[in-house]
């Protein structure tokens, strides 16, 4: 790492800036239902939160062929667009979300996100609570090779033009430890997501963290 304090805070959206378990594995298990299929244990979608959509599913169906694949995704996109529109769909964040991007950002942290939602799904979740101007980059399903592939965090900095030793990627499962061991950026993990400490550890985290005051206190020490 450089001596240059971090000024760059990619964050993973699903299990990390937001609970959203319930409907992802929801979502998945409707879209099995709808070819018939057994639907996946609740435990086993969860970990595949935070790959590209269909890798994830695909991995629910190991003896499927690239047709089933591809109609696992699309139903259950559409399952959970449908989910979206209801009137009582709600996403929540987790305790502290807020008030630790309030304190990056009042001394000069740029803030971003890297994660396996399609635009439209993270754009909504941002726009639910209130968000999508805190982040000056965006990084989705939509932009090419998700995670663990390096790819959204290196576009990332080269866009704004930060160093990656000047970068911390944020996330809750090991293909953001992965991902961000990958690019070259700090990489810390958070516990109360979908992964459990150990896999977050044994991807390489180089901090595990257990609330959002311990991250926040976790990276404004590094400026000290």
């Amino acid at each position: 790492m450089s001596t240059t304090a971090l000024k760059f805070a990619v964050f993973d959206c699903d299990g990390t800036l937001v609970d959203s378990q319930h409907h992802i594995v929801a979502a998945a298990q409707a879209a099995f239902a709808r070819h018939d299929l057994p639907p996946p244990p609740a435990e086993l979608v969860r970990t595949g939160i935070g790959l590209p959509l269909r890798q994830a599913l695909a991995r629910l169906a190991p003896d499927g062929d690239d047709a089933l694949h591809d109609g696992l995704t699309e139903a259950y996109r559409s399952v959970f667009f449908e989910m979206r529109h209801r009137p009582d769909h709600w996403e929540p964040l987790y305790p502290g979300v807020v008030e630790t991007l309030d304190r990056l950002a009042a001394v000069g942290w740029l803030l971003g996100i890297a994660t396996g939602k399609a635009k439209r799904g993270l754009l909504a979740v941002l726009d639910m609570h209130g968000l999508r101007d805190r982040f000056v980059v965006l990084r989705t399903a939509d932009d090419g090779p998700g995670k663990p592939h390096p790819f959204m965090l290196t576009s990332a900095m080269s866009e704004i033009g930060v160093e990656a030793a000047d970068t911390v990627m944020i996330g809750d499962t090991s293909y953001d430890i992965e991902m961000a061991r990958a690019a070259g950026t700090l990489a810390v993990g958070v516990s109360w997501g979908y992964h459990s400490a150990e896999m977050l550890q044994a991807a390489g985290a180089h901090h595990l963290v257990h609330d959002y005051p311990a991250l926040a206190a976790t990276l404004l020490n590094r400026e000290d």
